[in-house]
């Protein structure tokens, strides 16, 4: 199917609480926008006011009544995942889809969130954590649809459960996909523990396969100065339609998982390999498919994260 030939339909949101983390752009900014058109009340916690500012513009060009709000959030640090997570509970509105989507990828050098761990298992999976057990009560409320986006990258790889900080001989991609791993293991696992304790909560997980997005591009933060030779590489394919998906396309996935899919549901692109093309059901790949690995690996972040799933 050429690019640019599929998408699709969302339910009517009317009346829905949406929250979605990394909607500041990319990816992120058109699962919200989509979400915002369909009806929901999307609530956008970033990192960067400026950048969630226009962000808002944006979607709002699209669909001049999109209900949105910005609130600050910076998944790097506990304290402010804390601080967000007060505030939505003291609002008491229930949340009906949350979108566990932002992410870090590949610093080249090993760095730190503020709470000392590793930058991207901080962020990508123990801030996203933390993020969903503050907001539970609330998930409760709503019978939330859960969706957390992994990536092509936790096809292979382990958790390092030797140094899971990644403190000894550090591998930014290594890391990356440990953080992926989490995160898919983490939103299967959520599902599960949900059914057995009736917190009415429907986790799925997705990804976005391969997209032109900023993940690869230059990010002075996280100390990368320029764009990577790769994401030139996939802006070209992008262009040409081979292969790889659009920032569109990538974010069907998680719209599809966030909306419709069902119970422990996994959902990305069906182009061979996955990178690229129309969203639907795909099997789980062989390392998130261990639920003891699962179980543990949720042990082990409600410990590191200090914040307990309590409805």
């Amino acid at each position: 199917m050429p690019r640019g030939q599929f998408d699709i339909q969302l339910p009517d949101l009317s009346g829905k609480r949406a929250v979605v983390t990394g909607a500041s752009d990319g990816i992120g900014l058109g699962i919200a926008a989509r979400l915002a058109g369909a009806g929901a009340n999307v609530i956008m916690p970033v990192r960067n006011r400026a950048k969630g500012e226009a962000a808002v513009a944006s979607i709002r060009a699209r669909h001049p009544r999109a209900q949105l709000t910005l609130a600050a959030l910076d998944l790097s640090s506990l304290a402010s995942v804390a601080a967000f997570g007060d505030t939505m509970r003291t609002q008491g509105a229930p949340i009906h889809v949350l979108v566990n989507n932002a992410g870090v990828m590949t610093p080249p050098d090993r760095q730190s969130t503020s709470d000392g761990f590793e930058l991207q298992f901080g962020t990508n999976h123990l801030g996203h954590v933390a993020l969903t057990a503050h907001l539970l009560p609330l998930l409760v409320a709503g019978r939330a649809r859960v969706t957390s986006q992994t990536s092509l990258a936790a096809r292979r790889g382990a958790i390092n459960w030797d140094d899971l900080n990644w403190e000894r001989g550090y591998d930014g991609m290594a890391a990356y996909r440990q953080s992926k791993i989490a995160v898919g293991l983490f939103g299967l696992e959520l599902d599960r523990r949900s059914a057995a304790a009736g917190w009415g909560i429907t986790s799925t997980i997705s990804h976005p396969g391969v997209a032109p997005t900023s993940l690869l591009a230059a990010r002075p933060e996280v100390g990368r100065a320029e764009d990577t030779r790769g994401v030139r590489m996939i802006r070209r394919l992008s262009r040409w339609g081979l292969l790889v998906g659009t920032v569109d396309s990538a974010q069907l996935p998680a719209l599809l998982a966030a909306t419709s899919g069902a119970h422990g549901g996994f959902f990305g692109p069906q182009w061979p390999g996955n990178a690229g093309g129309p969203p639907g059901a795909q099997d789980l790949w062989k390392p998130l498919r261990d639920t003891a690995t699962a179980s543990r690996l949720w042990e082990a972040s409600v410990q590191l994260t200090a914040v307990p799933f309590a409805p």
